[in-house]
This record gives C-alpha cells, sequence and structure tokens, in this order.
C-alpha cells in the first residue's frame, strides 16, 4: 500500500488533485488508515495509469469516470486504442517540429497549411469514444444507474463481488458442476436486472476480460481467492456454449 504523499511523489500527480479525483469518484482509495489517510494498491495505481493516459488525450474528467466505470470496460481495447492514438499524436507534433524548422530556414515563406489537420486524428478518437461510451448496453446502464444513492451504489458493488465470493467457495469444482453453472446463471440475472440486458454473447466476453488481467482479475480473486477469475471464466464459457 502507498499513501497519496507517496502515489504523488511517484506519479507527479499532485496531492490536491488525487483528493479531487476521490471526491468525484475517479480514482477511490483502496482504503483509509483509521486516522483517515488515503491508501492505495496496485489496482489503483492501474486505474490511475488508465486516467493519465486518457487525460494525455485530453479526455475531461467527467469523460474518463463514465469510460472506467463502464461494466464492460475493456482495458486492453482501450490500451490499443490508446496507442494508436498517442501515436498520431507524436506524428502530428513530429510533423509541426519539422514545419516550424523548415519556417525558420525559408524566412516564413512557407504557405503550406496541411500541417495543421488533425482531421484524421479527431475522426479516431471520435470513433474511439463511441466505441466507450455509446453502446446500447452502456446507455442501459446509464438508465439504470440514474438516480441511485451513493449507498445504493455501494450496496450494489458488494452484492455484485458477493457472487465472486460464492464462485470462490467452489472453486476446486469443475467449472462445468451444478453448483458453478448455476451461479453464472446468477450472475447473469443480476447484471441484466442491476446494469444492462447481458446476453450470452456479453456474458462471454466479461468472461474473457474477468480472466483477462488487471483490475478485474485483481477484483475478482480478491473477492473468492486466487484463481477465481479464471473459474469463473471457465465457468461461463461452458454454462454460454463458448468455444
Amino acid at each position: 500500500m502507498m499513501t497519496v504523499n507517496e502515489v504523488s511523489k511517484l506519479t507527479g500527480v499532485s496531492i490536491r488533485a488525487l483528493q479531487y479525483y476521490d471526491k468525484i469518484g475517479l480514482l477511490k482509495p483502496t482504503k483509509y488508515t483509521e486516522s483517515g489517510y488515503r491508501l492505495y494498491d496496485d489496482t489503483a495505481l492501474e486505474r490511475l495509469q488508465q486516467i493519465l493516459l486518457f487525460r494525455e488525450l485530453e479526455f475531461p474528467l467527467k469523460e474518463i469516470r463514465q469510460i472506467l466505470s463502464r461494466p464492460d470496460f475493456d482495458r486492453n481495447k482501450a490500451l490499443e486504442q490508446q496507442i494508436t492514438l498517442l501515436t498520431m499524436k507524436k506524428e502530428h507534433l513530429e510533423n509541426l517540429i519539422d514545419f516550424a524548422r523548415g519556417i525558420r530556414l525559408t524566412g516564413g515563406k512557407t504557405m503550406d497549411f496541411s500541417v495543421f489537420d488533425t482531421a484524421q486524428m479527431d475522426a479516431y478518437a471520435k470513433q474511439a469514444k463511441e466505441q466507450w461510451g455509446e453502446t446500447d448496453a452502456y446507455k442501459e446502464f446509464e438508465q439504470k444507474s440514474q438516480g441511485r444513492s451513493r449507498d445504493e451504489e455501494r450496496f450494489s458493488a458488494e452484492r455484485f463481488m458477493q457472487i465472486f465470493a460464492d464462485f470462490g467457495k467452489i472453486k476446486d469444482m469443475r467449472p462445468e458442476a451444478e453448483e458453478a453453472q448455476n451461479l453464472v446463471r446468477d450472475l447473469q440475472d443480476y447484471i441484466t436486472q442491476n446494469f444492462y440486458r447481458c446476453s450470452n454473447d456479453i456474458l462471454c466476453s466479461l468472461g474473457q476480460m474477468y480472466a483477462g488481467g488487471g483490475e478485474f482479475t485483481d477484483n475478482i480473486d480478491r473477492a473468492g481467492g486466487k484463481g477465481t477469475a479464471v473459474f469463473v471464466a471457465e465457468a461461463i464459457r461452458i454454462y454460454a456454449g463458448g468455444k
């Protein structure tokens, strides 16, 4: 665990900014000390990395919070898109540098303004944002979440994680066992009732994310013990008929 001061020194993010991220629900500390000091674990730092990458791409904090709060947020897909956008931004900056050097050499007589065109980069960013924030599942999630109090959201999240804790109790069984398959059905029903309609295809995609490493895997394994996320993913694959 790292204190807020240690996280600030490591990342360059000010303590005030970290406190604000906590206040708006963008980056919650892993826990608080008895004295009320914020503490962050590796999972929280991974989320902070995602936040900073989106900030480099000039995303507003509100949009970042919405994207990272999506129950179907795909970290690996987001990273691929971020890498593409950052590469395009890098190439744009390099072209601007070369253009400025050319002006210095020619005395400012270059009348080519194409170097300032960011249409391709803007179009890709728009497409990525639509994929992150405008899916039918996310719209339904937003609708169902509207009006919930913070206590209700916390209770919903705790109940959700309790399902994974229940998976952890039986993870030594075979994933096709009746107990495991019943829990998969409970998980699917819970997502549908509280977040968005969870079809078998969506459930399979979620299973892959659960076992794909990062924040999803860490949180599930924290709830049910090491190996729970992989067990859940395999139980989901069998339940949904995945290959």
